[in-house]
């Protein structure tokens, strides 16, 4: 699967569904633009990845050692909301209503599309996210990337 990356701001109607824009639509193989699977996010959201992503990234959880108690406590987390998603005719997804009341969504809800997941905030948490900018960007670029190691030897 393609990067997928871009910012959307979407509405929610009431039966809590969300069309996904075309823009993030054309970012995605034809086989992944049907099928995802939703699960709580690490802060108050969602993530939703496309169903072949779900299929990598629950392969190495379930590579997990299960005798180890932070380990089935993680599973249990991340597992715990995951829901299957298909979108309908018009490219729209509907979402769990437990999962829509844990991250509390609303009418407007904004996409945020990175490597191979989409996070759904609600408008407002994620403007009052964002808007925090650390105090110096650039060490935080350092501390993070700094420990990237290249791997093209030019």
């Amino acid at each position: 699967m393609a990067n997928i990356f871009g910012e959307f701001v979407c509405k929610l109607d009431a039966k809590g569904r969300f069309m996904l824009p075309a823009g993030l639509v054309r970012q995605l193989s034809p086989e992944d633009q049907e099928r995802f699977v939703i699960n709580r996010g690490f802060e108050k959201n969602l993530t939703l990845y496309p169903e072949s992503e779900w299929q990598k990234i629950t392969k190495e959880i379930n590579a997990l050692n299960l005798y180890n108690r932070k380990n089935r406590e993680f599973v249990r987390y991340f597992y715990r909301g995951a829901s299957e998603l298909t979108s309908d005719s018009a490219n729209r997804l509907l979402l769990p209503k437990p999962l829509m009341d844990y991250a509390g969504l609303d009418k407007d809800i904004v996409l945020f599309a990175y490597d191979n997941r989409i996070e759904i905030w609600s408008k407002e948490l994620y403007e009052q996210t964002m808007s925090v900018e650390p105090d110096d960007f650039s060490d935080l670029a350092e501390e993070v990337m700094g420990r990237i190691q290249s791997k093209d030897p030019s």
